[in-house]
């Protein structure tokens, strides 16, 4: 099972969310890409879980990242995968950076936040970033991941 860090690329209007204990957030609109870790015993079989939430709205969260998956007013548009044993979703939190949500899925790490703002699409960005860690960025705009993208 193939395992590494991913990006869910959000696309979505100008709204509000209540982030569990993170309180309330203001997200205006555009793009938000969140950095996670698929380095777990289901590798990227969590990418799956993250598509199959935003697909079924009734869900409760228990992740940041859940609370913007099950919101209408955000739209899961495409996944960037990179496949590898090391932790380097906080390198590529670093290299993304930019305007975030404070301590928006960085609960178990010292990174400001896991979730970046974008006003246009950032899809060349984010390959460029996960190429600057040293990783192949693959790319899929719907899900299942299938044998086209060998993840």
């Amino acid at each position: 099972m193939n395992k590494g860090i991913y990006c869910l690329v959000l696309k979505n209007t100008e709204c509000s969310v209540t982030i569990g204990a993170l309180g309330d957030a203001h997200f205006a609109a555009g793009w938000h890409c969140y950095i996670g870790s698929a380095l777990g015993p289901g590798g990227f079989a969590r990418v799956y879980r993250h598509w199959s939430l935003h697909k079924n709205h009734d869900k409760v969260p228990s992740w940041h990242i859940d609370y913007l998956l099950l919101n209408q007013d955000f739209h899961l548009k495409y996944v960037i995968c990179g496949i590898t044993s090391q932790k380097k979703e906080c390198s590529l939190a670093l290299v993304v950076d930019g305007t975030s949500i404070e301590g928006f899925g960085a609960s178990d790490c010292s990174c400001k936040s896991h979730l970046f703002y974008r006003s246009s699409n950032p899809i060349d960005e984010l390959k460029s970033a996960f190429q600057s860690i040293g990783l192949i960025p693959i790319s899929k705009k719907s899900l299942p991941i299938g044998d086209d993208v060998r993840v």
